[in-house]
């Protein structure tokens, strides 16, 4: 039984906010020499592209939205097919240059559903 769009949303934008906290204003460099957190960030974007992809399977209308799904998804399956070619730099780059706007878009689309009651929360 599939669950509700809202909660593949939420699950989204936890995984996201968790992603930017843990980055926070760190450099290239730092993130590259931290196996701790390169591993928490990629687990973390695993849950942002199953969620989409689950999201995206019970509610095919979904695409329209977020256009990025396809890349999101596959983002997800090098992370945990290709796990030894992943690359710090493509995830660095993926946290720092489309993470924050998938996230203003899932807000954006938790507002529209009606669901915005803790969207503002960190």
């Amino acid at each position: 039984m599939p669950r509700e769009l809202g909660t593949y949303l939420w699950d989204i934008l936890q995984a996201g906010r968790e992603v930017l906290t843990f980055v926070g204003e760190m450099d290239f460099p730092a993130f590259a020499q931290d196996p701790l957190l390169r591993a928490a960030v990629e687990r973390k974007l695993e849950i942002i592209g199953e969620a989409l992809a689950q999201a995206l399977k019970h509610f095919p209308d979904l695409r329209e939205s977020f256009p990025e799904a396809p890349k999101v998804i596959a983002m997800r399956n090098r992370l945990i097919h290709a796990y030894a070619q992943v690359d710090p730099a493509v995830v660095y780059g993926v946290v720092r240059g489309h993470l924050p706007e998938l996230l203003v878009k899932v807000e954006a689309k938790l507002q529209g559903l009606g669901e915005a009651r803790d969207i503002d929360a960190p």
